[in-house]
């Protein structure tokens, strides 16, 4: 049933909703995220802005439900799906490619979570809606937000909010629905064309879910985030801001012997831009950052220890990371060259204890078990060759360093020295792009580009397996940096009322990391991290049509293919389409969306990544959700939808569960997505 839905898919128009947007001439998206009619008031997809990259206003309201962390979020984005625990804090994977393969920046700044299990990956700490624009480079076609980015770029960003006049603004949004969720988020700004002052925060709140099968799956959570900032602004192109956040959070996993019980940040930021300079100089744009996170597993907070499990007494982890660094870049413009160039730096502290008993951990000392840094140059350049043709081009050059501060690996009875303290592993990674582009804002355009990235093993790939490659001491010692070179190509075409967009890409990964689970179930499994090489391939495309005033029809297909000498590589998403159609007629609007994903048998069982891994084939889904929206007044919009009308059981392919400790089996299980879920969202902006 499900191959005969993805070939209506293709044949039936579906509809993708963008924010306006458009390339300027120093190459850079700018958006106009605030909606001046309904379309949009219900995102329903993301279209690309320009060559490979997306753009969209994380404030608008969504359908499913709208999100509650980041990696929820980017899903909208065709090519995105999520590793998923709960109800809250998943990792996103893009295009089948997962953890520091995406590039994460919150307000150009790295933040990364501590746990080794990624119970807490970065964008945990994530709270969509106090950002202004989300943007999405997929592929190694950038080479200005940091090395290593195979997979692609994620930016969350807040604009400055630049007065010519003394004023106050502010926007934000309530939310209610099912299963408890609760929302509220608020984003304020005051100031005179000499500066200004912003606040925003939010608070989210959730229970637990029920899937299409009625039965409870732990996934409730609680979490705020709050942040403010104050910047001069001698003039409109000038800038200086100093910006602080914090937040903290607690949720329960279907999928983990733990629940989250602190999800603690605390950041500090500073930057500044000069633009429009007028000279070959056009601009001057540098930032310095620290992100500290910490984070609490435990399993009494949130449950009952299990004493049938791995962990029957109560007891707690608490780890952190630091994350330092900063950015200088220069844009140069010339006749019709751009060159933006400029170094970047990053360094990390990762520390981590634990303790049996119930709060025992807050005694226990810390111990240091990982120290990162890296340094990059970087250069990208534009070259205008005429209206209509354009060439594109980047290369960066990385310096990185990792020590192994653990003085024993293991714990408990199997603990032993580490046969790899006090060593240090240091990697000198290129990475670059040649993209040429034919009249991409023309009737039809198209691109192409062939780029590379050399990536350093991250922290969960030297530091959290049980085991390195045959023949290593460790992870630490054996695995390898990965070496990815792709061709990314697409094209676009635009006629009236129909609008219509492709990407593809095909690539070698050498030496890709891999996990391999070699015994048991998540719980208590031995782990093994090892090389091989990859072949990848998919893509992604949409349409738009309108065939007449007030009815939008569209959509989105992506398809993720991988394999090794081995088989198949794990952890790959299924062929999945998107259909919608949305109604608009004065200030009322109605649509619907229909997700459906194929049959996965695609896999290599007992393969996978430092978060879950291939369980076997998976069954294929369609998913109905409505959604409608009421624009009160040109400051009040009432959004509100039902999703999973029809309360289908239904499990993504990726989404796997151990023994939790809530009546679900030792042996891993994929959790069950929530069953029908209505929701209701007003939007205010003064």
């Amino acid at each position: 049933m499900t191959r005969t839905l993805l070939a209506s898919a293709l044949a039936t128009a579906l509809c993708v909703v963008a924010a306006p947007a458009a390339i300027a001439a120093d190459g850079h998206v700018h958006t106009d995220i605030a909606a001046t009619d309904l379309e949009g008031v219900v995102v329903l997809g993301v279209a690309p802005v320009a060559a490979a990259t997306f753009t969209t206003d994380p404030k608008l309201p969504r359908q499913p439900v709208p999100a509650s962390d980041g990696a929820d979020y980017l899903k909208t984005i065709p090519g995105f799906s999520t590793l998923r625990s709960g109800g809250t804090n998943g990792d996103p994977v893009l295009r089948g490619m997962f953890g520091s393969r995406i590039a994460l920046l919150v307000n150009d700044g790295a933040l990364s979570g501590a746990c080794p299990s990624r119970m807490d990956n970065a964008m945990s700490y994530i709270a969509p809606e106090t950002y202004d624009r989300l943007t999405v480079v997929k592929g190694p076609q950038t080479v200005l937000w940091g090395g290593g980015a195979s997979a692609g770029t994620v930016r969350f960003e807040r604009e400055i909010p630049y007065f010519d006049r003394p004023g106050l603004r502010a926007q934000g949004s309530v939310l209610a629905g099912g299963n408890g969720r609760n929302d509220q988020v608020l984003d304020v700004s005051a100031g005179t064309p000499r500066g200004y002052l912003r606040a925003a925060g939010n608070r989210s709140e959730a229970d637990d879910y029920r899937g299409g099968d009625g039965r409870r799956v732990p996934s409730a959570w609680d979490r705020w985030n709050t942040d403010a900032a104050i910047g001069w602004t001698p003039d409109a192109d000038t800038v200086l801001e100093l910006s602080a956040g914090a937040g903290d959070a607690q949720a329960r996993y279907a999928g983990r012997g733990m629940d989250g019980s602190q999800f603690r940040r605390d950041s500090l930021g500073l930057r500044f831009e000069k633009k429009h300079m007028g000279g070959v100089l056009d601009a001057v744009v540098a930032n310095l950052y620290r992100n500290e996170v910490d984070h609490v597993m435990d399993n009494y907070s949130l449950r009952d220890p299990d004493p049938g499990s791995a962990m029957p007494m109560p007891m707690a982890s608490n780890v952190g990371d630091t994350s330092e660094g900063g950015r200088v870049a220069l844009t140069f413009q010339h006749d019709r060259w751009e060159l933006t160039a400029g170094v970047d730096g990053r360094q990390g502290e990762h520390r981590r204890r634990s303790a049996m008993g119930r709060g025992a951990w807050q005694q226990a000392p810390w111990s240091h078990d990982a120290r990162t840094r890296s340094l990059g140059v970087f250069a990208e350049s534009h070259w205008h060759i005429d209206e209509v043709h354009h060439l594109m081009s980047g290369l960066r050059v990385d310096h990185a360093r990792v020590a192994d501060r653990r003085a024993q690996v293991g714990s408990g009875m199997s603990a032993m020295p580490n046969p790899t303290a006090g060593h240090r592993r240091e990697e000198t990674l290129a990475g670059g792009f040649l993209r040429y582009e034919h009249d991409m804002a023309g009737r039809f355009g198209w691109y192409a580009g062939l780029g590379h990235a050399e990536r350093m093993p991250d922290y969960w790939e030297l530091f959290s397996p049980t085991m390195g490659p045959q023949g290593a001491a460790n992870a630490f010692a054996g695995v390898q940096p990965e070496r990815t070179t792709q061709l990314d190509a697409g094209l676009q075409y635009r006629a009236g009322a129909f609008e219509a967009w492709a990407s593809v890409y095909a690539g070698r990964i050498d030496d890709y990391i891999v996990f391999d689970y070699l015994s048991g179930g998540m719980t208590g499994s031995a782990t093994r991290a090892r090389n091989l090489d990859a072949d990848i391939a998919g893509g992604e495309l949409g349409m738009d049509w309108k065939p007449r005033a007030g009815l939008k029809l569209g959509g989105a297909l992506a398809y993720a293919w991988g394999r090794t000498g081995e088989g198949a590589l794990p952890q790959m998403p299924p062929l999945e389409a998107r259909l919608s159609a949305s109604v608009e007629q004065g200030d009322w609007s109605w649509g619907a969306l229909l997700r459906v994903a194929a049959h996965q048998h695609r896999g290599n069982t007992g393969q996978g990544n430092v978060v879950g891994r291939d369980l076997g084939p998976s069954p294929g889904f369609a998913v109905f959700s409505l959604n409608g929206g009421y624009r009160l007044d040109e400051h009040l919009q009432l959004a509100a939808g039902i999703d999973n009308l029809f309360d289908r059981h239904y499990r993504e392919h990726l989404n796997a569960a151990g023994n939790s400790g809530f009546g679900y089996p030792a042996e891993p299980e994929r959790i069950a997505e929530p069953g029908r879920t209505a929701w209701i969202k007003l939007n205010f902006r003064y």
